[in-house]
Parts: structure tokens; C-alpha cells; sequence
């Protein structure tokens, strides 16, 4: 395959019918040391605010597991392609690409007179230090199952190349548009208080360079004067970390943000109908399940995990917590994925439950459930829910929350007597294709490695995904996942809930703002309306 990379996607306003029963508009709260959006007059000083819920967990694109976080990171870090809404591999980078007829060679060509940050050239010899650096054992990186292919990468010339694979892997391409492998200044590993495995203050391509931050508060970033592609309309972007909804629809509507994500969604009709702001209800590929520890004693039985699953009222919460902004799962992941086919279902039937649960020994357990919250849509809200319906079962179940840098700490760390019984999380394969989806479910992916959290292992399972791995007809692979995908849903190790929209709000005041449907916000590009 050889094909040139655009300039740039064009961002694309979506408009969605209301999804919920009017909710009233919180008050506008204090915030301390509000920063207001600066004037966007062009003037050198115009900065577009945009308020998120969490705090970044690490800015290595090596290290990503978040997708609000890679959004940030992709301000200033490129990848050498890129997938657009319809999954089809474009260049970024890399001006072409070439798979050879075997499957085990990627020649990329690159572009040219591309400088980094630091004003160092990008050129083969840093794709070769990034690549080689995100299959390195010593560098932490939790999404780098899809690269664990690669055999060695290789300069041909300073604007060529070559990838020699292990193996097929159809997915191959759409992994180099992932965060996790953007590419980074080899210059800058070792500069400004960066190492290797501490990589911290990111130096890319992009048309942004990485400003301040200051934990729990803010981060911004500044623009890129010798950016090779077309130069964004803001001097400064600033994100704002506030865990509240409530307190971002607040900033939104005191015009001291331009853009929020995940506003209160009891509140989504009252923002349509607002004249002040545009409302996005972004489609999105993130799945949303409680992880169940599947080595715990207790978890280890699969009538228990298949009797909490018709414990809980999945449709009862989409509609009166999540107000409608969600799709109950029918299967392991989202339609969107390629490989998804219609699974089954756990329809809400308590008194089945309670049997189940007698008959495997589990009637009358304790059980804790660990949540975030800001994290998403209603999370901590549905983690309630989801425990009160439990309880309704003859459980007692503990729920906990904390900030996200510290969940993930807890969730992402070996298995141990520490682990959790059960954990509230969300899914989001960055390319359209079964494939990262189910890396939630090999053993391989077990946390340190990788993010299947539940420490879920089938034998059965592995021996279908090393065959989708290597398949390369389309119709064979579509099918690898769907049967693997079966025999997950009757394991059940996950509590399966629902798949996600993603809701931004911004400012009438601005264009130029949309989404993917892998759950970012497309804004590089905002500016003003008029």
C-alpha cells in the first residue's frame, strides 16, 4: 500500500438528537484562581481552554493506558500514521508505506524537512530509536501488545524504513497511528530531566511544545513555530483538570473554558438547547465493564461471575444514571470494532442470580468494588448502582474511589493479595480492529504487561487470537474473533455493561471542533466562529 498523508482531517461538527429528560443547569461554584480564555485576536496571547476531568498519569506516549491523556500528548507528539473514521490506514509521517507480499516486510517512507521540538531533524534514524525503544523491556508500555511483532527496524537511508515482522500482523499499520507509538526526538531521552524510563517532558513533531503543568491543576501547551504542517489558530492551549462535571459545565457556561468533555449528563438536553454552547454526543468504540478478579478464590467460579452479570439492571442504569447516553453490550466490545459480531445477553433476572450465587458458594459474600470518578460517563454514579443491585442479591459490596493516577496505580500492579475484587473501567481501542480489543483478554496483556485486568486466561481463547494474529483474509479473521468472542461472554469476566458516548461541549463562540470514534477530541484546529 502506498498512499500520501493529508495535511490534516478536517475537523467535523456532529449534531445528535437529545438523549435525556431535561436536567437543570448547575449554578455557576467558585473555583480558585479561575483562568478565563484569553483573547483570540491573533495577537500572539490567544488561548483555548479546554476542561478535563483527570490528571495526566505520565506524558511518555510509551507509557499511555488513557485516552483523555493521549489527547493531550498527541499536541505534541505524531505518529508515522494515522486511521481515519472509516479505519482506513493513512500516512502522517510517513508519507507511504509498503507491506510485502509476504506479509513480513513494512517499508515506510518518510517526509521530509520535518524538525523536532528541540530542532533536531526527524529523519529513519529517530523512528528506528522509537520503535526499538517501545519493544525494549526496560521501558514500561502498557498498550505495546501489537508491537511485540516487530523483529527489527532498520534505516535503508535517512528518509527510509524497513520493518522486518516475526509474523503477518494485519493490524500492523493502524498500531504505528497509536499515541503509544509516537515518535520522539532521540536527542531528548536523555535532555531536560528525562531518561529512558522516565520520559516525562515529551519532544515531538507537532504543531504544539510541552509547557508547564502543575499536578492536579493544569497543563498547557505551547504552539510550534517551525511546524511542518499547517500552523493552529492558538498561541497557547491550556487544559484544566477538574474532576467535577458539575464544575466543568460551570466553567464552560462562565466562559472561563472553551470546551469541556463529559459534562453532567442529566444536564445534555438543557446544553443543546443552548444557544451559548454547541453539544457533541460523539459516537465512541469504549466499552465499560467491572473487572472481576478472575484468580481470586471467590471470582474463580464462572457461575458467580455469570450471576453477577444477571444481577444488574445494565438497561435500568443506561437510562435513569447514564440518562441514555450509553448502548448495553450484546458482546466483549463495541459494533464499531471490526471482528464484533452479536454475542449474547445477561438479561436482569435477581432471583437467577441469587440461585447461581447458592449454588456456587457465593450467597452472603463480601465484595469490593474500586471505582474512578471523573473518569467517565457517570462513573462513580453507576458504580453505586451497580453495587445497590448486588446488594439487592444478598452481597455486600464496598465501593471505594480515588483520583485516577492513584486507581490506575492499583489496577495496572501484579496480581496479589491487594488486588481487587472488582474495578469499574473503560475500554478504548485507538484503531477500529477486534484486535486491541482483545488484549484485555490474553494472558500475555496481564498487568505489569499489559492492561487485562481481570487476569483472565482461556486456553481455548489464546489458541483463537494466535490465529486472528496471523490470518490475513478478512472474512477467516472476522470470524476468529467472533468465536473467541463467545466463549469470553460465557466466561464472563467482566460484569458487561454498556458502550459509552462521548459528550464535549464548547463554546458557541468556536469552530472547528470535533471527535473520532475512538474517543478524542479532534481541536487542534479550533477557532473562533467569526
Amino acid at each position: 500500500m502506498n498512499t500520501p498523508a493529508p495535511r490534516r482531517r478536517t475537523p467535523r461538527i456532529r449534531s445528535f438528537a437529545a438523549v435525556a429528560a431535561l436536567g437543570l443547569l448547575v449554578s455557576a461554584c467558585s473555583v480558585n484562581d479561575p483562568e478565563a480564555p484569553s483573547s483570540d485576536n491573533g495577537d500572539g496571547n490567544s488561548t483555548f481552554s479546554i476542561a478535563v476531568g483527570i490528571d495526566p498519569d505520565t506524558f511518555d506516549p510509551a507509557g499511555q493506558t488513557t485516552t483523555t491523556v493521549s489527547n493531550m500528548v498527541d499536541y505534541m507528539v505524531e505518529t508515522l500514521t494515522t486511521v481515519d473514521d472509516d479505519g482506513q490506514v493513512n500516512g502522517k509521517l510517513a508519507e507511504t508505506f509498503e507491506t510485502s507480499e509476504d506479509g513480513l516486510t513494512v517499508t515506510l517512507g518518510l517526509r521530509k524537512g520535518v524538525t523536532f521540538h528541540d530542532g533536531t531533524p526527524f529523519n529513519a534514524d529517530a523512528v528506528v530509536s522509537t520503535l526499538e525503544r517501545i519493544t525494549s523491556p526496560d521501558v514500561k508500555v502498557p498498550l505495546g501488545s501489537p508491537y511485540k511483532v516487530i523483529d527489527s527496524v532498520t534505516a535503508v537511508d535517512d528518509s527510509t524504513v524497513e520493518v522486518k515482522l516475526t509474523h503477518p500482523s494485519p493490524g500492523f499499520l493502524s498500531a504505528l497511528s497509536v499515541t503509544t507509538a509516537g515518535i520522539i526526538s532521540p536527542a531528548s531521552v536523555t535532555a531536560d530531566g528525562n531518561t529512558n524510563v522516565n520520559y516525562q517532558k515529551p519532544v515531538g513533531t507537532g504543531p504544539y511544545v510541552f509547557g508547564k503543568y502543575t499536578a492536579g491543576e493544569n497543563f498547557s501547551v505551547t504552539k510550534f513555530a517551525d511546524y511542518w504542517g499547517e500552523k493552529p489558530y492558538y498561541d497557547t492551549v491550556n487544559f484544566r483538570i477538574v474532576p467535577e462535571a458539575a464544575t466543568r459545565e460551570s466553567l464552560l457556561l462562565a466562559g472561563q473554558v472553551d470546551m469541556i468533555i463529559l459534562p453532567p449528563v442529566s444536564d445534555l438536553k438543557s446544553l443543546q438547547s443552548n444557544k451559548d454552547v454547541e453539544t457533541l454526543l460523539a459516537p465512541s468504540d469504549r466499552t465499560i465493564f467491572i473487572s472481576l478478579d478472575f484468580q481470586d478464590p471467590l471470582l474463580s467460579n464462572k457461575e458467580t461471575r455469570q450471576a453477577l452479570n444477571y444481577a444488574v439492571d445494565k438497561q435500568a442504569i443506561v437510562d435513569n444514571v447514564l440518562f441514555g447516553a450509553a448502548k448495553v453490550l450484546d458482546a466483549p466490545m463495541s459494533p464499531s470494532l471490526f471482528g464484533y459480531c452479536k454475542t449474547g445477553s445477561y438479561d436482569y433476572d435477581p432471583a437467577k442470580a441469587k440461585q447461581m450465587l447458592a449454588d456456587s458458594g457465593a450467597a452472603g459474600a463480601t465484595l469490593d468494588l474500586l471505582t474512578p470518578s471523573g473518569r467517565y460517563v457517570q462513573d462513580a454514579q453507576a458504580a453505586e448502582a451497580i453495587a445497590g443491585y448486588l446488594r439487592d442479591v444478598g452481597l455486600t459490596v464496598n465501593v471505594s474511589t480515588s483520583d485516577f493516577p492513584s486507581f490506575l496505580a492499583r489496577v495496572n500492579a501484579p496480581h496479589s493479595e491487594n488486588t481487587v475484587d472488582m474495578h469499574l473501567l473503560g475500554w478504548a481501542p485507538p484503531y477500529l480492529d477486534a484486535d486491541f480489543q482483545m488484549q484485555m483478554f490474553r494472558q500475555a496483556t496481564h498487568p505489569p504487561a499489559g492492561l487485562a485486568t481481570s487476569f483472565y486466561t482461556n486456553p481455548q481463547v489464546e489458541q483463537l487470537l494466535a490465529q486472528a494474529d496471523v490470518e490475513l483474509d478478512p472474512g477467516t479473521r472476522e470470524q476468529l474473533y467472533c468465536d473467541a468472542s463467545k466463549v469470553i461472554w460465557d466466561d464472563a469476566p467482566w460484569i458487561f455493561l454498556w458502550a459509552q458516548s462521548f459528550p464535549i461541549v464548547h463554546s458557541a463562540d468556536v469552530t472547528g471542533i470535533g471527535s473520532t470514534p475512538t474517543e478524542k477530541f479532534d481541536a487542534i484546529y479550533a477557532h473562533p466562529a467569526s
